[in-house]
């Protein structure tokens, strides 16, 4: 028997909602802001699918992963359908000037082992993600004034 740990985790971008969808939607690129995330690769054959490795230190896992629900500039959900047993979403909130990142991440654990690692390792988990979170607003910061300089120089 398994149980479900779930953390989530969000942060305010200075960037249009759209802008901010565009960056998230690109998995490929996921592993320039989210630390422990080595690659994914989203299978040719079927855009609804991805390989995501993890690996950190002496850890490395792999799970294959189905795009369940994809609303643009509001939703991605997503569920492991082998490797890691995941599953989560990708909330995006517009406010206007600004956007609302929320990250819900699920795991499956094995029964009372879960729980005790969940108390070790919770924290840890959410810390992480966090981080995260915090360098992909870095990324879009930079990438929107990457985009303002060469609209710039482009124009002028």
């Amino acid at each position: 028997m398994k149980d479900w740990l779930e953390h989530s985790v969000q942060v305010e971008v200075e960037a249009p909602i759209e802008f901010v969808w565009e960056l998230w939607s690109d998995l490929e690129q996921m592993p320039r802001w989210m630390k422990w995330i080595e690659s994914v690769h989203v299978l040719e054959e079927n855009p609804e699918l991805s390989r995501w490795k993890l690996a950190s230190g002496n850890f490395e896992f792999s799970w294959l992963s189905r795009i369940l629900k994809q609303s643009p500039n509001q939703i991605i959900q997503w569920e492991s359908v082998d490797g890691l047993p995941n599953r989560g979403a990708i909330r995006f909130y517009d406010r206007h000037e600004t956007s609302i990142v929320k990250l819900t991440v699920a795991y499956a654990i094995p029964g009372l082992v879960g729980k005790l690692m969940d108390k070790l390792l919770g924290p840890t988990v959410e810390s992480t993600i966090q981080a995260d979170l915090d360098r992909f607003r870095a990324y879009a910061l930079q990438k929107m004034s990457d985009s303002a300089v060469a609209d710039m120089n482009g124009n002028g």
